[in-house]
């Protein structure tokens, strides 16, 4: 059974989508509130260490993992962020993380993968500065390694990408059906292409464009996820229903009005936006997505960033607070999974995590063949 180390934990999602198949050897979140989280799916076993990354000593962890996991923290190379990239407080633990591998190494218990998660403006944060190094780290450590894109909403009725970069370790083979030519949709996007193209030779030279399949066409919508009763959540009242219908932009209002007109119940995603009028003045709008796919979740730093969600049954129209069984829901979790009853720190734990069908696909077809690869290499040796 292949093992993992899975860093930058939060409540264990990429966990879920590894799946029972996979031994989680080690895991670490700076969050304590997280790793109650954490706990509360997975068990007291021993294997969850909450602390700050760069004070975990390496002799520390056990085993030889055959996959090191790591969603680093995105706030510094988000295009919401302060710009500071991989030499931020946070985004900068990206570094804390690459020195864990290097010293595995160093113990002749390198890892035959290394994958990371991150938002897609780490393509282009600091001018692609940030990607080239996570790239030298990746070579500099003994790894080829590939870069993808993928959206969660291929699996889930959110929309959400993002960036993964997927090292092996020299000396693992890669089979031939694991290998592209050269990029192909819809994983190897435009913006990772651009970023390719720019990193210097001896860098550039490393990388390898991954062959993901592309999964079944998505059947759920956002609909089908949604609670009538959630326990979460209130439901507005009417006049704070109207409220935020009269936030709506013309073009937005038309938008409810056809969904008044869909002959189905439809849900829209709604996010509070600050825009600019006609005048040059600054106001408030309620924007909405009514295209069965909910907007990307997010942390709930401020008022702003929780998305509302409305529902439109015909003549009537309800609005709330998306609630957190449903954004655990677009993250891919059943809903055995238990999640914090403090309705900010749901969100939080979701808007946080990776989307766990997305990494079960990963792990089907990339991770499971390449460590089957790893382990066939070792016992010829």
């Amino acid at each position: 059974m292949p093992s993992f180390y899975e860093f930058f934990a939060g409540g264990g999602m990429a966990r879920a989508g590894l799946g029972e198949g996979w031994t989680c050897l080690f895991a670490n979140d700076f969050d304590a509130r997280k790793g109650l989280a954490y706990q509360a799916n997975w068990g007291t076993g021993g294997e969850l260490t909450v602390g700050d990354i760069r004070g975990l000593e390496v002799g520390d962890m056990p085993g030889e993992p055959d996959l090191v996991w790591g969603s680093f923290p995105c706030q510094d190379l988000s295009l919401a962020g302060n710009g500071a990239g991989l030499g931020g407080e946070r985004s900068g633990t990206f570094h804390a993380f690459m020195g864990i591998v290097s010293q595995l190494a160093d113990q002749g218990r390198a890892p035959a993968l290394v994958a990371v998660e991150n938002v897609c403006g780490t393509l282009t944060s600091r001018g692609g500065k940030d990607f080239e190094a996570i790239c030298r780290s990746f070579a500099e450590a003994g790894y080829r390694y590939g870069a993808l894109v993928v959206n969660a909403g291929l699996f889930v009725p959110q929309s959400r990408p993002r960036l993964f970069v997927i090292g092996v370790r020299d000396g693992v083979g890669i089979a031939p059906e694991l290998l592209s030519p050269g990029p192909i949709e819809p994983f190897h996007t435009r913006a990772v292409r651009r970023a390719v193209a720019a990193l210097p030779a001896g860098i550039g030279d490393r990388l390898v464009w991954l062959n993901l399949p592309t999964p079944a066409r998505r059947l759920t919508t956002f609909a089908d996820l949604i609670e009538d009763a959630p326990d979460s959540v209130a439901w507005h009242d009417q006049a704070e229903t109207k409220r935020l219908l009269d936030l709506m932009s013309p073009v937005n209002a038309a938008k409810v009005e056809a969904a008044r007109r869909a002959g189905r119940r439809m849900v829209g995603g709604v996010y509070r936006r600050t825009r600019v009028d006609a005048a040059g003045d600054k106001a408030q709008r309620a924007e909405v997505r009514f295209d069965d796919v909910a907007g990307c979740l997010r942390t709930p730093a401020g008022g702003s960033s929780r998305q509302i969600i409305l529902v439109v049954d015909g003549p009537r129209v309800r609005s709330r607070l998306i609630s957190a069984r449903e954004t655990a829901r677009l993250m891919g979790l059943p809903d055995s999974y238990v999640l914090p009853r403090n309705y900010s720190d749901a969100y939080h734990l979701t808007g946080d995590g990776v989307a766990a069908p997305v990494v079960r696909h990963l792990a089907r077809h990339l991770f499971e063949p390449l460590v089957d690869a790893s382990g066939a290499a070792r016992r010829a040796a």
